[in-house]
């Protein structure tokens, strides 16, 4: 029988993070304005949300975020063909 794992981080880097503070780092760009940023100590994962403050990634915005991307991708690659296009003729 397999054990669960929990993504709880432990004691040691969370009394960091309360001591010092988050060290977020930039983990995914979902847009040129939307970014998911994770803590390289205690690993808490937060987004920017439609007013560009930072909030915890919940399965709901994680849910959004790769909505976002996969828009914000097709736009990019319509756009890129429609530059080559125009440049053609």
């Amino acid at each position: 029988m397999q054990k669960a794992t929990t993504n709880k981080p432990t004691l040691i880097p969370k009394m960091y993070c309360n001591l010092f503070g988050h060290n977020y780092q930039i983990t995914k760009k979902v847009t040129y304005h939307v970014k998911e940023y994770t803590c390289s100590h205690c690993k808490k994962q937060l987004t920017t949300n439609s007013n560009g403050k930072l909030i915890e990634l919940t399965p709901k915005f994680r849910e959004i975020n790769a909505i976002l991307e996969r828009i914000h991708n097709s736009r990019m690659v319509r756009s890129k063909k429609k530059m080559i296009a125009s440049s053609i003729y």
